[in-house]
């Protein structure tokens, strides 16, 4: 399909705690994306602000843009939908911005499968190891090391989507994983010669869920 001639789309996901919003606010400030921001019912963590991180809504609000039709994409999570409104991102792009957006597996099918008329690049982000992910979910915000057991529990399930995307980067360091994001986001807009290793990707994955 011949895409518009307005901004691109780039979808980052990856399991819970591998750093992808980091990375977001990283390619919003460095390369002026625009970040589609998410409707979720879940409730604000301590250091998230209303309509900049999320926009924060009851379920009886959500469901009502569900059945309005209103979201691009939506999805259950750990027992809190979260979902992108339509509008805000076409309106983006006509107007010729790149968007980004920090959404999981579900999310990235469903815009796929909307096939809108503009360029879309996927990544999905792994983490160096399973050592390393707890590690990270038990220093977050989020003291309750319940929470954070329960997202390694769902490591297994979401990482078997990372086949349905154009590249997987491994988040080791922060600053390697975004210069190559970055690298690769420029090599296929502009048609040039991509720095990107399958066969590591493959041996990787497999560490991680043997």
């Amino acid at each position: 399909m011949l895409q518009n001639q307005g901004g691109i789309m780039v979808i980052l996901s990856s399991p819970s705690g591998v750093g992808k919003t980091t990375l977001v606010k990283l390619l919003s400030k460095n390369r002026n994306f625009f970040i589609s921001i998410s409707h979720t019912t879940r409730k604000p963590r301590q250091n998230e602000i209303r309509s900049k991180d999320y926009h924060f809504v009851s379920d009886e609000e959500f469901k009502r843009l569900i059945n309005n039709g209103e979201f691009l994409e939506y999805a259950k999570v750990f027992n809190n939908f979260y979902g992108t409104t339509r509008s805000p991102v076409i309106q983006n792009l006509e107007d010729g911005k790149n968007v980004i957006f920090d959404i999981d597996w579900q999310g990235a099918d469903q815009i796929k499968n909307k096939k809108l008329n503009y360029k879309l690049i996927t990544f999905f982000l792994l983490p160096p190891s399973k050592e390393v992910l707890f590690e990270r979910l038990s220093n977050r915000d989020m003291k309750d090391k319940l929470i954070a057991d329960q997202r390694m529990k769902e490591f297994d399930r979401d990482v078997i989507h990372w086949i349905n995307y154009d590249y997987v980067v491994v988040n080791d360091d922060l600053n390697e994983c975004y210069s190559k994001i970055e690298k690769l986001i420029d090599a296929e807009i502009n048609n040039g010669s991509k720095d990107y290793d399958k066969d590591f990707i493959k041996n990787h994955i497999e560490k991680l869920t043997s």
